[in-house]
């Protein structure tokens, strides 16, 4: 999970490039955005990204089968986590912003982007504070609860200190205990802060009874966070065809132009 904090670096030398003023400022900076999405995807998830990886992006589709947020509207337990399906439309918004030099609009897409790749982390957290709560979970459980819960105390603790010191009590390496209740409440108490939902981190699913465990389900929101990313990307990229359309025009005028004073520009 450490490969989490690579994927953030990435990104950020993106930016740096494209504000940079660099001769070749549409390479440096998208070959930068390349390698943020090889780090979270892997090299063995295929195009369709339904490969056996290793990384971010496989931790996140196995984590939505067990909170019930795959599919691309986030309430199917197979496919592709909505979670990919959302970073990858930030992925294609900030490719967008870079190849137009657009730096200022890049640094709202990359904590976007940021966010949502904290929501399998906190989702592997709570399923191991559960595991361990509720389900007599052993040694093995403890120890991969500890390894979630510090990679995103980080986050929380920037939130909230007091929320990330319970969540830690009850998680860290050597806690006398654990209790569920109280690490999910401290994380949901930090959604809007994490600028997550609590339809992204979604309920705990019991394959047993075909419900969420009890005590386990999602909260509500009202977010729409979604709807607005569609119409963002949407604009990105008619801006992008409009520009590409703008400058095909101008070639075909330049040449009209040396066509009639009889230099043609190919001889």
């Amino acid at each position: 999970m450490n490969v989490y904090m690579y994927v953030i670096r990435e990104m950020e030398d993106a930016l740096d490039d494209c504000v940079s003023n660099c001769i070749d400022c549409n390479d440096d900076p998208v070959h930068a955005w390349d390698e943020a999405v090889a780090f979270y995807a892997g090299s063995l998830e295929g195009q369709s990204g339904v490969g056996d990886g290793k990384l971010l992006h496989a931790l996140a589709d196995k984590r939505c089968k067990d909170y019930k947020t795959c599919g691309g509207k986030g309430n199917s337990l197979e496919g592709m986590s909505k979670i990919n399906y959302d970073i990858f439309r930030q992925f294609a918004i900030g490719l967008n912003d870079l190849l137009l030099g657009n730096c200022a609009a890049l640094r709202p897409t990359i904590d976007n982007t940021v966010a949502l790749m904290a929501v399998p982390l906190i989702q592997g957290t709570l399923r191991y504070a559960y595991k361990v709560d509720k389900l007599q979970g052993s040694e093995k459980e403890k120890a991969e609860g500890a390894v979630f819960a510090a990679a995103i105390l980080p986050r929380l603790h920037e939130c909230s200190p007091s929320d990330a010191s319970i969540v830690s009590s009850n998680m860290g390496v050597g806690a006398s205990s654990t209790s569920y209740s109280a690490v999910k409440k401290a994380f949901e108490n930090q959604y809007e802060c994490m600028e997550i939902t609590c339809a992204d981190v979604g309920g705990l699913w019991s394959e047993a009874t075909g419900d969420y465990y009890e005590g386990a389900g999602f909260c509500s929101d009202s977010s729409t966070s979604s709807s607005s990313d569609d119409n963002k990307l949407g604009i990105a990229l008619g801006v992008t065809f409009g520009a590409l359309a703008l400058v095909a025009i101008g070639g075909v005028v330049y040449m009209a132009r040396k066509e009639k004073q009889g230099k043609p520009v190919f001889q």
